[in-house]
């Protein structure tokens, strides 16, 4: 009798062994199956959200087929406590398995909302991008003047913690036009003095709300500063300019007389050929800066009385190095500076096709300005 009992009692516990294990297989694939998502989109995951809600949002989204087998998967892979703030791409037919693995693995977020504030050489934008999850790629949404009103949508997007803020810094604008960005960033906080000219290092620079503006700063000044010293250390032999101040000078000479990479060595090659020789740089650039300090473009050409007035950045009227660099370079720019090409170039003009002329002779140079003179009619004409 014991032993039926006993022999009873072991097929139930086998039996009810096999349904919890097929149970387990069952959910298992349920889990790892490709999921029911037709096409990408993006999850966002609030700061302080859980797991629960995640997956109910999940569901509502037909992401997943079941929000209680999500977070139970979820619990048995130890990934629960583990979900993370962001706007996360899952791809279609994502499993649960693999959505869970991308809402906890962490990093920088991979679709959503992100706002740049564009510093220009010509004007300063704001800018709104989202993530078209079908397209795979940020796509604008809203563009705007720190002066205009902000659309709707950027306001939304700027009032959520899974969107990322960053500030492009173009090659060649002036620490003024910097200064005047970061002011309007509203995310920032506290008053910055204007940076000194030239030590800000053109890139793009990720921000979060409650920066100040002045860390802001120091990054890019710090960005600048370990440029400069790398490339100083591996300069060419026998420049006409003694510190990596002077260098820098140069370096923002050359980014706001060219917008070519290919064309900075030899550009710097003029300038460099030109002090070694004691003749004046006759840089149209410098003579701007004398007259804006930065401040904005000049928007026009210049006039022969401004060409002859003296500031200490006229380079037609003082031989030398101006006091002060013309504006931020970027790295190509000092590499430039600092590792010029060698060419017997002393001349160039503009060409008409967005490069310029180089010229080793003055009577070649006057050739090719008759050229420009020529093209520039045309166009005027035209």
């Amino acid at each position: 009798m014991w032993r039926s009992v006993a022999s009873n009692a072991l097929s139930v516990l086998i039996v009810g062994f096999l349904i919890v294990a097929g149970v387990g297989i069952y959910f298992q694939n349920q889990f790892s199956a490709a999921g029911p998502l037709t096409e990408a989109m993006c999850v966002e995951v609030e700061r302080g959200s859980n797991m629960t809600r995640v997956s109910e949002d999940l569901e509502k989204a037909n992401a997943i087929t079941s929000a209680a087998l999500f977070r139970i998967g979820a619990e048995y892979s130890g990934k629960s406590a583990s979900l993370k703030a962001g706007s996360f791409l899952v791809p279609e037919q994502a499993s649960m398995e693999e959505i869970v693995q991308i809402v906890t693995q962490g990093g920088a977020s991979t679709c959503g909302a992100e706002i740049v504030y564009r510093v220009g050489i010509a004007a300063i934008a704001f800018q709104l991008r989202t993530f078209d999850a079908s397209a795979q790629r940020l796509t604008k949404v809203a563009e705007f003047a720190p002066s205009e009103e902000a659309p709707s949508a950027f306001k939304d997007a700027a009032k959520s913690q899974s969107t990322r803020h960053r500030i492009a810094m173009a090659e060649g604008v002036t620490s003024w036009q910097v200064k005047q960005a970061l002011d309007a960033i509203d995310i920032l906080t506290g008053e910055i003095e204007l940076p000194a000219e030239g030590v800000l290092l053109p890139d793009s620079y990720e921000i979060r709300a409650g920066d100040t503006r002045q860390s802001v700063v120091d990054r890019m000044v710090e960005a600048q500063s370990e440029e400069l010293m790398i490339d100083w250390a591996t300069r060419a032999k026998d420049l006409p300019y003694n510190t990596p101040q002077e260098a820098l000078i140069m370096a923002s000479i050359i980014e706001k007389e060219t917008a070519l990479a290919e064309e900075r060595g030899l550009v710097a090659s003029v300038f460099v050929n030109r002090l070694k020789r004691g003749m004046p740089l006759q840089t149209d650039p410098t003579v701007i800066y004398g007259l804006t300090k930065g401040q904005g473009t000049l928007g026009r050409g210049l006039r022969r009385s401004e060409l002859q007035k003296d500031t200490p950045w006229n380079t037609y009227t003082n031989r030398g190095l101006p006091p002060t660099p013309i504006a931020n370079p970027g790295r190509d720019s000092i590499k430039a500076a600092l590792n010029p090409e060698e060419s017997g170039y002393f001349y160039f003009v503009a060409d008409g096709t967005g490069g310029h002329a180089f010229a080793k002779t003055l009577a070649e140079h006057n050739n090719n300005v008759a050229k420009w003179r020529a093209i520039e009619a045309e166009r005027a004409s035209d």
